[in-house]
């Protein structure tokens, strides 16, 4: 199993990026995908992430109507389009698979904890800075 992600950069507030990532060595259709970010000094949390089949997507409530995740499974891919970027979004993002789309648990449905994934990508970093 292997996931690459790409697309990271500096850009200015207010701008736009859009990461990508491949994977392959498993049949991602079959797999839910997500996005995760990790802030210098700070612990890696979940940014959103897709489901396999009907195709659902969840999002942190930090990224909502700004970021949308996306699926190519014809290409093996996993993008996430973020606009309207803020500092506060720097950090560098990890694309993952093979993880709960929504986690379910007593406290309701959300993003997976990041201990719950079992298949992760290299980082790939985003700078949002005038």
């Amino acid at each position: 199993v292997q996931l690459q992600a790409s697309g990271g950069g500096l850009v200015q507030p207010g701008g736009s990026l859009r990461l990508s990532c491949s994977t392959s060595g498993f049949t991602l259709d079959n797999y839910a995908a997500g996005w995760f970010r990790q802030a210098p000094g700070k612990e890696r949390d979940g940014v959103a992430c897709i489901t396999h089949g009907n195709v659902e997507t969840y999002y942190a409530e930090s990224v909502k109507g700004r970021f949308t995740v996306s699926r190519d499974n014809a290409k093996n891919m996993v993008y996430l389009q973020m606009d309207r970027l803020e500092p506060e979004d720097t950090a560098v993002y990890y694309c993952a698979a093979d993880l709960y789309c929504p986690y379910c648990s007593n406290s309701g449905c959300d993003l997976p904890p990041t201990a719950s994934v079992r298949s992760w990508g290299q980082g790939t970093q985003v700078t949002v800075s005038s």
